[in-house]
């Protein structure tokens, strides 16, 4: 039973609340049962409150507001890597919210997901939160490295999403909200499209497009050219 707060395992956990740490560890930290990876993969470090450790010094490790009853640490290279026919591809995304609504969104809709440098860290807590377990069953890539037809998911101007007539593998490639997609990134896909919208809204959250695009796209006769 740990009862002291110097206790390695601990000043691990506080590291990897560091995005820094993680880098260098390839380690990252889960709270909370919901978010443990699946069965046949090992943990490094399982902490539970009560029995591995005193509750109090678990809380203090936490970065929950209500403590979970576990902590566990785990390898990056135990998460699912590669392509699918379909992936959201996404550029300098760097609210952690997003990232991890996004991967959500693709494990709904059997997607994989692509980061460019600058997105916020999928394995972060905030990520791994809003992901909701999706980390561990969605593939990510770097943002280059997905296959297929490259769609620059633009608010006005592009094509009507619905009216686009595409096949064989696809990636949509989705912006931060502020500063969207720079010209370079624009020149480097295929086609230009948007989610039409009567409303008065000037933009949609980035998530909430990622998430349209993929109901409209998911149905298409994907992975076959």
């Amino acid at each position: 039973m740990i009862t002291s707060r110097d206790n390695e395992r601990l000043k691990l956990i506080r590291k990897l609340h560091e995005r820094k740490w993680r880098d260098k560890l390839s380690l990252f930290v889960v709270e909370g049962e919901d978010l443990l990876g699946p069965d046949e993969v090992d943990p490094v470090e399982l902490l539970v409150a009560g029995e591995d450790v005193e509750p109090a010094l678990l809380a203090e490790v936490s970065t929950l507001g209500h403590p979970p009853r576990v902590i566990a640490v785990y390898r990056r290279e135990d998460l699912p890597q590669g392509t699918r026919p379909l992936t959201l591809a996404l550029w300098r995304v760097a609210d952690p919210g997003n990232v991890g609504t996004l991967l959500r969104a693709a494990d709904a809709f059997g997607a994989g997901v692509a980061l460019s440098s600058g997105c916020a860290d999928p394995t972060g807590p905030k990520a791994l939160r809003a992901a909701m377990g999706a980390t561990w069953r969605v593939p990510v890539s770097e943002f280059d490295a997905a296959p297929g037809t490259r769609v620059a998911l633009v608010p006005r101007g592009g094509t009507p999403l619905p009216h686009l007539s595409l096949d064989g593998d696809l990636v949509l490639v989705l912006g931060a909200e502020r500063d969207g997609l720079p010209e370079d990134v624009l020149a480097r896909c295929d086609v230009e499209a948007s989610i039409p919208q009567p409303g008065d809204a000037e933009s949609l959250n980035v998530a909430l497009a990622g998430a349209i695009a993929l109901y409209e796209m998911s149905g298409r006769d994907l992975g076959r050219s």
